[in-house]
């Protein structure tokens, strides 16, 4: 009885960190937002998204739709934290050289589908939706890992840490993005207190015992006064995550950011972000203007073509233009004919697209539009993706994949069961 009381829980976990089970929670409640805010009992729907619950007197009587937005959405914006502090130290982004490949193609990923949605929006006529250019910019990372995982499988891992990193990198700039142009009328001395709640909270994940009655009422804290200082509180997360020592302290056996990692990610994958994607995915079309109308609006065109072509198009011409004018080269057993779907997987916009959707036309005419624009352009992505990996999987590959005249490196393969974890094995 002890053994099965010990090991269901690990095994729930273990589950539960695997970028498979990620996706298909996502998938899972995105439908039923959609199935339910469609049915005959869609008024209800709506009405649980705006009760609102919270303290007035600290300003956070927000609706359920908010808390999932600003509240939960901080959990899994933590994880991102975790993993970027990770990489930048120890990780990919720890080695210039083969860092800047992957970094500059996520820049190009973003400035392009900027720029095609505002070129989009201008040329019909719709300067009022200008706002919305960094909805098609995002990557979801557990998304598109996820879809890498189950149709990657025979692929080598290195294809995985390039994505990663691709994708760490995009969702810093897309952090960057919420801090600099959503944020409204700031409160400094609401913002003071939330960095120096974020200090505290540093203090203590780096000390001998980081006792989580501590942590937790910190972060607690920090997150609170991030919200009242006016920017999206859940940049609090993303710094709190970058607080983690990803090196050993204190004699430990393994960096804090994998225990963080491990201890938080189940609650990121199984509450915050399937609760986030069934208060944002659920748009109605049977009422009001039909799905035609709203499909013809201009802000869906400007997404779609952002997420789809856009993110393409940006990393694989940045990518060939730095592989083909500079000594940089691609990681080892990487090769430009991989970068075709994982062009495809970074145009999964999905969680960070319906949230910055949301930042940008919160009760507007074109909320709906996003919307809906961010869920077609991220699934005709992850299906064209799916497609390509399932193809690229069992396509014959040469000993110098990324060509700079060195065989390549024996590498580990994908498997479907790839956890969010940075072990090697």
């Amino acid at each position: 009885m002890t053994t099965d009381t010990t090991h269901a829980p690990q095994g729930l976990r273990r589950w539960l960190s695997r970028e498979t089970t990620s996706g298909i929670l996502l998938l899972a409640a995105a439908a039923l937002a959609l199935v339910w805010a469609n049915s005959a009992w869609r008024e209800s729907y709506h009405a649980l998204s705006e009760v609102i619950i919270g303290p007035t007197s600290l300003h956070l009587n927000l609706s359920l739709a908010t808390w999932a937005a600003d509240g939960l959405l901080a959990i899994f914006f933590f994880t991102v934290g975790v993993e970027l502090k990770e990489e930048i130290v120890v990780g990919s982004l720890s080695k210039p050289r083969e860092a800047v490949v992957p970094v500059l193609a996520a820049l190009g990923g973003m400035a392009l589908p900027a720029l095609i949605y505002s070129g989009v929006i201008l040329a019909t006529g719709e300067s009022g939706a200008l706002h919305g250019w960094a909805i098609p910019t995002a990557t979801d990372i557990a998304f598109a890992l996820g879809v890498l995982a189950i149709f990657g499988r025979g692929l080598p891992r290195a294809l995985r840490v390039f994505l990663l990193t691709l994708a760490v990198v995009d969702d810093l700039m897309a952090i960057i993005i919420i801090a600099v142009f959503y944020t409204g009328d700031l409160t400094m001395l609401a913002l003071v207190g939330s960095l120096a709640a974020i200090a505290v909270f540093a203090l203590v994940v780096r000390s001998r015992h980081p006792y989580w009655w501590i942590l937790i009422p910190t972060a607690v804290a920090a997150w609170a006064l991030m919200h009242e200082a006016g920017v999206h509180a859940t940049i609090a997360g993303v710094l709190m995550g970058l607080m983690v020592p990803a090196r050993l302290v204190h004699g430990e056996a393994a960096p804090r950011t994998h225990r963080f990692d491990a201890a938080v990610r189940p609650y990121s994958v199984a509450i915050a972000l399937p609760i986030f994607a069934f208060f944002s995915a659920g748009v109605t079309l049977v009422d009001g203007d039909g799905p035609r109308e709203v499909i013809m609006q201009p802000v869906v065109a400007a997404i779609v073509a952002g997420l789809v072509l856009g993110k393409l198009v940006g990393v694989l011409g940045t990518t060939w233009l730095v592989t083909r004018f500079t000594p940089l080269r691609l990681p080892d057993a990487i090769g430009i004919r991989d970068l075709l779907p994982v062009g495809f997987l970074t145009g999964i916009g999905f969680t960070v697209s319906l949230l910055i959707a949301e930042l940008s036309f919160p009760d507007s005419e074109h909320a709906l539009g996003a919307k809906i624009a961010v869920l077609m352009g991220s699934a005709i992505s992850a299906t064209i993706a799916a497609a390509l990996l399932r193809k690229w999987a069992r396509m014959e590959r040469s000993s110098d994949m990324n060509r700079d005249g060195i065989e390549d490196t024996p590498q580990k393969l994908i498997r479907p069961d790839d956890d969010g974890s940075w072990s090697q094995d």
